[in-house]
Parts: C-alpha cells; sequence; structure tokens
C-alpha cells in the first residue's frame, strides 16, 4: 500500500484517483474508497443509527459511486457529491423502514443561536451507572424510539444531519438540495414536534 500524501498534495491526489476511476481504473476506485470510507459511514449511521444497516447501506452507496463516477463532472468537490449521495440512500432507507434514532434526548435549556427552540443531543448510556440508572435511561431511550419512528423521515433526516453530525444550515441545504430556509423551517418543525410527542407518551 502507498503512503498516504502530504496534506498539500491531498487534492491533487484525489483529482488524480478520481481521473483513473472514470477511466474504469478499480484499484483506483478502492483508494479513493479508502479515503472517504469512514466519513461516509459516520455520515450514513448518524442518519439510520444502526450500524449493521449502515455497513450494508455502504456497500450500496458504493456500488452506486462505482456506477454513477462517470455523472460527475466537477461542479462541486467530489466529497459534496459523494456526501449527498450517502444522505440520500440513507432517507430512502429510512422511509422504507421507519427506524430511527435511539439516543436522541431532548434537553430544556441549550439553543441554536438565535432561536428560543430546545436543543437536542446525544447523550450515550454510562456503562458505569447504578442499574436502577440504566434502567431508567433505557426506559428513555425506548419513549424516544417510539416519538422519532412517528417522525416524518425528512424531518428526521434534518435532526440527524444538524445534532449528529453538526452541519450547518448551508451544509444541510446542500446535502437535502433544499433551500436553507427549508432546513431552519423542518429543524424548527422536528424540535417542537418530537417534544410533544415525548411529553404525550406515558410514563410506566
Amino acid at each position: 500500500m502507498s503512503p498516504s500524501p502530504e496534506p498539500a498534495d491531498a487534492q491533487k491526489h484525489e483529482a488524480e484517483l478520481l481521473l483513473r476511476t472514470q477511466r474504469g481504473d478499480e484499484a483506483a476506485f478502492g483508494d479513493l474508497m479508502q479515503l472517504h470510507y469512514e466519513k461516509v459511514f459516520r455520515r450514513v449511521v448518524a442518519i439510520v443509527r444502526n450500524e449493521h444497516d449502515a455497513r450494508d447501506l455502504c456497500q450500496e452507496i458504493w456500488l452506486g459511486v462505482w456506477q454513477q463516477i462517470s455523472t460527475f463532472r466537477g461542479e462541486a468537490r467530489f466529497s459534496t457529491w459523494l456526501y449527498s449521495l450517502a444522505s440520500r440512500r440513507a432517507l430512502d432507507h429510512l422511509r422504507k423502514r421507519r427506524r430511527w434514532f435511539d439516543r436522541f434526548l431532548p434537553l430544556y435549556g441549550g439553543n441554536d443561536a438565535g432561536t428560543d427552540e430546545p436543543k437536542l443531543a446525544v447523550e450515550p448510556t454510562d456503562p458505569g451507572a447504578h442499574p436502577r440508572d440504566q434502567t431508567e435511561a433505557w426506559e428513555t431511550t425506548q419513549r424516544i424510539e417510539e416519538a422519532m419512528a412517528s417522525l416524518p423521515p425528512a424531518l428526521r433526516a434534518v435532526l440527524a444531519l444538524r445534532e449528529v453530525e453538526g452541519l450547518s444550515y448551508a451544509e444541510i441545504a446542500e446535502t437535502l438540495h433544499c433551500p436553507t430556509g427549508t432546513v431552519m423551517s423542518r429543524l424548527h418543525q422536528a424540535r417542537r414536534l418530537l417534544i410533544q410527542k415525548l411529553k404525550s407518551l406515558p410514563c410506566d
């Protein structure tokens, strides 16, 4: 395996791999995939919240990249084109499977700059916590799963890209191919709707 290029040469190296891939060079495609695989996987798993599903989806995504690479014309960065393709495939999966987050917790207090909306954050369960606390965390997770499962996929996607991936409104708009105003509107709807649903769920 050849050594990784220095940062200053990374863009040139990627461009060379891309050109060779578009000419049908499978070895170059393998190197190109290696450059981006983990980032694509993190993007997909942030949306589908299931590692097994994410691994399967990544195989499909990279097969799609190989099949569609000739259509890439360089109007945007390759990574932008790639991550948009990955996000859309993950969304398609959600629409079919109706699966979603298992660890989104609503936190009242924090908010996005310039908004008065509650901040949502991912709160993993502490493996060293008291069994009673772990049980409560599990029960909370089940309530959140139930609430999230009923959100429309378009709203879930915006939440994932904003809260898990940390993308800006502009980046989300580019990824989902919609206006920034639409992103902001969906995010507002998603947060409010999720909190309303959580409040309406019975607490055993």
